[in-house]
């Protein structure tokens, strides 16, 4: 038979990750199509729930929550570059375990429901967009067509980035122009619309 704060441990940790899964699931994943995140989220937020669940069991201080996101900082700066909306994810990952944890082991369950549910409801009206710009990205791209780097003909070289890429194309900025093989390293702005 279990334990009864075994019992407690386990509801929670199932909580967290319902809570978890639903803005991953139903926030995340439908806007972006990608999975490549999905993983890291659920992972990371299972993993801090279970280290906050160890804590607060045995009586060691938030402060240490906050030690996990001084290391996670640290492992933002050793990996690859990731996107501003995944690392707002993330970091949503590593906080709502932290949340789940002290509410649950203070057993305020009204409260852990109230900023789950929260939680839930302000990512997926954000991820919306509602009043405000689409989420725009940065692709580098090598250029060609070098008699359209001019000012004066910026309209032009638009057109024919959105032309040529598909792309709802806003803006672009010349990096680099290599007039021996006549093309420009350009880095170009643009939406999913």
């Amino acid at each position: 038979m279990l334990d009864e704060s075994l019992g407690l441990f386990i509801a929670g940790s199932l909580l967290n990750f319902l809570s978890a899964f639903v803005v991953v699931r139903l926030v995340y994943y439908p806007r972006g199509q990608s999975n490549n995140f999905v993983f890291t989220f659920l992972a990371f937020n299972t993993v801090i729930y279970f280290i906050m669940g160890l804590f607060t069991s045995i009586e060691l201080s938030i402060g240490a929550g906050f030690g996990l996101f001084a290391l996670f900082s640290i492992l933002r700066y050793r990996t690859e570059t990731v996107p501003i909306r995944e690392m707002t994810y993330l970091f949503v990952m590593a906080a709502m375990p932290i949340l789940n944890s002290v509410l649950w082991e203070s057993n305020q369950y009204d409260k852990l429901l109230m900023v789950d549910i929260l939680i839930i409801l302000i990512l997926w009206i954000l991820d919306r967009e509602w009043g405000f710009n689409r989420e725009q990205f940065q692709m580098n791209v090598k250029y060609e067509k070098i008699e359209l780097i001019k000012k004066e003909r910026k309209d032009e070289m638009l057109t024919d980035l959105r032309e040529r890429t598909g792309l709802c194309v806003l803006d672009f900025e010349v990096v680099n122009i290599n007039f021996l093989q006549d093309v420009a390293e350009i880095t170009i702005t643009y939406s999913r619309r």
